[in-house]
């Protein structure tokens, strides 16, 4: 169950896909906020490169799917409270007020992007909805529980300790 930008159902019609298949996708998709662009070359962090920053949610490359959902609804949420934050805001210039406030555009493509995808989930008969549930549990589980390779943590350094040093 992905969807387009638009939250247009993708590969719809295909039930059944052969492994070769689904490898022969995954090879030119890479992971961003929210999903997957298909179009790694435009969007890997080192190319610098890529056409819309970090609102790939706004790309025609970008691709998510039904575990991404809660994700997406705390980014809507994230873009609301936001917007109400820096419209109580008094002591900033307009233009740093214009150049955070999230679009309307934007809050409605995601507000658009997860009704279609709640709506889809919704024409499921029971079963396929919890089956899809168990994989999004599944696949959410896996996705949090990625070892980070990336920076190494420093441990908290230990107290200077020493009864026989005055204060």
């Amino acid at each position: 169950m992905q969807f387009d930008r638009h939250g247009s159902r993708i590969w719809r019609q295909a039930t059944a896909l052969l492994d070769s298949e689904h490898a022969r996708r995954a090879v030119g998709e890479v992971a961003v906020p929210y999903g997957i662009c298909t179009d790694p070359p435009t969007s890997l962090p080192a190319a610098g490169t890529a056409q819309f920053g970090s609102r790939c949610v706004g790309s025609a490359h970008f691709r998510t799917d039904v575990s991404f959902l809660p994700d997406l609804e705390a980014y809507l949420s994230d873009l609301l409270r936001n917007r109400e934050r820096l419209l109580a805001t008094v002591d900033a210039d307009q233009f740093a007020k214009d150049e955070a406030m999230p679009s309307d555009e934007e809050i409605r493509r995601v507000r658009r992007l997860i009704n279609h995808i709640k709506a889809d989930v919704d024409e499921l008969v029971d079963d396929e909805r919890a089956q899809i549930e168990q994989a999004v549990t599944t696949i959410r589980r896996a996705r949090n529980s990625v070892v980070n390779l990336g920076i190494p943590r420093l441990r908290q350094p230990l107290p200077d300790i020493r009864p026989d040093r005055s204060a």
